[in-house]
């Protein structure tokens, strides 16, 4: 029995659920939009895939499609009303995070699949959103700041913003966002700030491997 750091109990560190998001407080659940044909098919990790840099959350994955917990992001490069996760073949200014995708794309064993059959992905968004995560990104990817492959360590107060790999990062160098146009230096002001994702309320620590933000989109 795992005791979980902001109250409540649960066995297997709160790993039961079918996808690899907590949902605490929901404001939204979004389905408007159609998944992204990549987002049945792209790999895990789906663009920085250095080994030394690849989140150590995504060790045991080896599933394709966008997972439960990882960012929706806009994907006007396949159409009108599109999302998926981050397009993998170059980064593009009009791919957006807009929520947190609640379940596998694919679905799992002996479940129905519904994101399959309907091309839909639903998704959780709204300020005061409050979610646990069991993927998000453990080391710094492109080493924008600091050296690329150090590990992060995640603070109550920390804001998050997409990686380039559709994760959670505390990095905003790291941003998905300050890397459209191949821009590699590090962050300063004078670059177009990315979306805040939103604000870690409870990090990652011996009591339970989630991270806990409230959604600021």
């Amino acid at each position: 029995m795992t005791t979980f750091a902001i109250g409540g109990q649960g066995s297997g560190d709160f790993k039961e659920t079918s996808a690899r998001v907590q949902l605490f407080h929901v404001v939204t659940r979004n389905s408007l939009g159609l998944l992204t044909p990549d987002a049945f098919t792209q790999a895990n990790p789906p663009v920085v895939t250095t080994l030394a840099y690849v989140s150590t959350t995504l060790a045991s994955i080896v599933k394709a499609g966008v997972l439960g917990g990882s960012v929706a992001m806009t994907r006007p490069d396949y159409g009108n009303n599109y999302i998926g996760g981050p397009n993998s073949a170059s980064y593009a200014a009009g791919c957006k995070p807009v929520g947190i995708f609640l379940n596998d794309s694919l679905g799992n064993a002996y479940e129905n699949t519904p994101g399959v059959a309907s091309g839909r992905g639903p998704y959780v968004c709204g300020s005061g959103s409050c979610v646990g995560l069991a993927i998000y990104e453990t080391k710094n990817q492109l080493g924008n700041t600091g050296s690329a492959g150090a590990a992060l360590t995640y603070n109550v107060g920390d804001l998050v913003f997409c990686s380039p790999n559709g994760l959670i990062t505390n990095l905003v160098s790291d941003a998905y966002e300050i890397q459209v146009g191949g821009y590699t230096a590090a962050y300063t002001s004078t670059h177009a700030p990315p979306t805040v994702m939103g604000v870690v309320k409870c990090a990652p620590d011996a009591n339970s491997s989630l991270l806990v933000i409230d959604l600021r989109v």
